[in-house]
C-alpha cells in the first residue's frame, strides 16, 4: 500500500510539473494581430530555430530596373546579429569603387574595405550602417517580428485574386523619438504565410508612398525562407504602379558553417 501511495504521489508530481511547464510556455496574445504574427513565425520557423543553426552563408543578388546589379556573399551569426558582405559586383552599392568590396558589423563596430584597404569615410560608413542590419533583418524578418518593442494592429480582412488575407499593421517603438518604419502584412489565410507586404524606409524618406514586396518561399533545413522577392512603389491600399520591379534573389543558402566572431573582424 505504501508503495502504491508513493507511486501515485510521484505521478502527481510529474503531472504537476508537466502542467506547470506547459503553462510557462503558453503565449499570451496582445491582440489578434499579435496572434497572427505568432502563427506566422511558427509556420516559417521561430527565431530559436535560426539560433540553433548558429550561422548562415548565402549569395545575395539585387537588380534594379535599369539593369544595375549587386552580388554579394552574405555571412551572418544569429547570436549577436553579426553581419558580413563581400561584394563581387556592386553597380548600385559603391559603384565608384573597383574590385572587391567588403563590409561588416562585428558586434561592436561597422567597417568597410575596398580590395583589402580599410575605408573610413563617414558617409560610406553610414551606408554600411544601413545595409548590414537591413540585410540581416530581411533574412530574419518574420522571426524578429516577435521582438520586444514591436506593436501589432489588426486591420481586417481582404480578398484579392480569389485569396483571402488577414491584414496586420506592424509598428516599432522609437528609441529616440524619431519616426520608425511601418510594415503592413497580408497573411494568406490558407497557408498562414505572408504573400506580400507594404513597407516604408524612413532612413531614405520613403514614408507616404510605401513599397509593396511580393515573396516566394523555399524550404531549407526545416525553415521556410522567402528566397525570391520583388518590390516597387505602391499605395497603402496595395495598389502598384506600372513601374518595373526591383528583383532580389537569395541562393546557395547553407546553415551551421562554423563561423566565429573572428570571421567578422577587420
Amino acid at each position: 500500500m505504501k508503495l502504491l501511495v508513493i507511486s501515485l504521489l510521484a505521478m502527481g508530481l510529474v503531472s504537476c510539473t508537466t502542467s506547470t511547464e506547459k503553462e510557462e510556455t503558453t503565449t499570451v496574445f496582445k491582440n489578434k494581430g499579435h496572434e497572427l504574427v505568432v502563427k506566422l513565425s511558427e509556420k516559417v520557423g521561430e527565431y530559436q530555430k535560426l539560433r540553433n543553426k548558429h550561422d548562415v552563408i548565402y549569395t545575395y543578388r539585387y537588380e534594379t530596373p535599369d539593369g544595375k546589379v549587386d552580388v554579394s556573399t552574405e555571412k551572418y551569426m544569429f547570436d549577436g546579429e553579426l553581419s558580413y558582405g563581400e561584394y563581387r559586383q556592386h553597380e548600385r552599392t559603391f559603384p565608384e569603387m573597383e574590385g572587391t568590396v567588403e563590409m561588416a558589423y562585428d558586434g561592436n563596430d561597422y567597417w568597410l574595405k575596398n580590395n583589402g584597404i580599410l575605408i573610413t569615410d563617414s558617409a560610406k560608413i553610414d551606408v554600411v550602417k544601413f545595409k548590414r542590419p537591413t540585410n540581416f533583418y530581411w533574412f530574419a524578418m518574420f522571426q524578429k517580428l516577435l521582438n520586444p518593442g514591436v506593436n501589432y494592429e489588426y486591420l481586417g480582412e481582404e480578398k484579392s485574386n480569389d485569396q483571402e488575407y488577414d491584414i496586420v499593421k506592424i509598428t516599432f517603438d522609437s528609441k529616440n523619438g524619431n519616426p520608425t518604419d511601418i510594415y503592413q502584412l497580408y497573411i494568406n489565410r490558407e497557408t498562414m504565410l505572408v504573400d506580400h507586404f507594404l513597407f516604408t524606409v524612413v532612413d531614405y524618406g520613403v514614408v507616404d508612398t510605401p513599397f509593396l514586396m511580393e515573396l516566394e518561399y523555399e524550404e531549407i533545413d526545416g525553415l521556410l525562407i522567402p528566397t525570391k522577392r520583388r518590390y516597387k512603389k505602391s499605395t497603402w491600399d496595395a495598389e502598384v504602379t506600372d513601374e518595373p520591379w526591383i528583383l532580389v534573389n537569395w541562393t546557395n543558402i547553407k546553415f551551421d558553417n562554423g563561423l566565429t566572431p573572428k570571421d567578422f573582424e577587420k
